[in-house]
């Protein structure tokens, strides 16, 4: 069953999913109390669900704007209570930010946050990554944050340079099969 798309992103945390096991499977987490875990993985990080867009030929990425520091990422955010899987919060992250249509070609798996403690701040804290590798079915001309987030097609060493200052989207970007 294809995924309705929505004409407006999603805003604000009150809707993020409380940690789970199977997104993060640490044995010592299941010593955490419940209210521990609510919204957040056991340490305090948020769960972010994203994808690394690929062309058909594996040639170029797809990055976006980012709306809060300048230059460019990957598509990625919370993964929401209503999501049955990190895949259809990864799906619905790309068509919002980037206006694509996606489908999953490969879990890269997850990765850990590499900021240091001063990057971090309240609306960008500490967060555990599970990344997709996906192909690209359609990019729309109208999408919910296209007033907000530009887009561009790189290659391997334009994306590199690009995501230089956030080695958790560089590692999603090496993980993926884009030719080098």
């Amino acid at each position: 069953m294809a995924q309705k798309l929505a004409s407006t992103a999603r805003t604000g945390r009150d809707n993020q999913r409380e940690f789970n096991l199977k997104f993060h499977s640490r044995p010592s987490a299941r010593r955490f109390p419940k209210q521990a875990q609510c919204g957040y993985g056991p340490h305090g990080e948020r769960l972010v669900a994203g994808v690394v867009p690929l062309s058909s030929d594996k040639k170029k990425v797809l990055l976006i704007q980012s709306t809060r520091r300048g230059g460019w990422v990957l598509p990625k955010g919370g993964w929401e209570t209503d999501e049955g899987t990190a895949e259809e919060a990864a799906c619905r992250e790309a068509w919002e930010e980037a206006g694509i249509e996606c489908k999953i070609q490969r879990d890269l798996g997850k990765i850990p946050d590499k900021r240091s403690p001063e990057q971090l701040t309240a609306h960008a804290p500490k967060a555990i990554f599970q990344f997709y590798e996906v192909s690209v079915e359609k990019e729309a001309t109208q999408w919910p944050e296209k007033h907000k987030r530009g887009r561009q097609w790189m290659s391997y060493q334009e994306a590199k340079d690009a995501l230089a200052t956030r080695p958790e989207l560089l590692d999603a970007l090496n993980k993926s099969s884009i030719v080098r």
